[in-house]
């Protein structure tokens, strides 16, 4: 993996997080206020947070898929997983489990061209 590949996938772990807690925030605060508390209306401040998040998640989303050259289904998958709550939780471990793998099969690669057959 090169380091632009690695840079665009970090971006897009970074982001998943904060994503993933402003919508849970945002969809939590929204019950609130049509059930319990009429007058507790938070979504002027955080749906404009949630919503530049959103979009980032989706510029590193993309930015992330035309590196690494994921199949349609996982790209869908990893962008679904962002329309719903907690869903950017699950994307980042699934990158961080991605990016594990690769330093592990990367290790794996060097280990066996730097043994000499004797």
């Amino acid at each position: 993996m090169d380091l632009k590949t690695a840079s665009a996938i970090r971006r897009l772990r970074l982001i998943s997080v904060p994503e993933g807690i402003s919508w849970i925030i945002l969809a939590t605060c929204t019950v609130i206020k049509y059930t319990v508390a009429s007058g507790f209306d938070v979504a002027p401040v955080l749906g404009p947070i949630h919503g530049v998040l959103f979009i980032l998640y989706v510029i590193f989303w993309a930015d992330a898929w035309n590196r690494t050259k994921w199949a349609k289904g996982k790209a869908a998958l990893y962008f679904a997983y962002s329309v719903i709550p907690g869903g950017g939780f699950i994307i980042e471990r699934a990158l961080r489990r991605e990016a594990e793998d690769a330093v592990i099969a990367s290790r794996a690669r060097s280990a066996k061209e730097g043994v000499v057959g004797a």
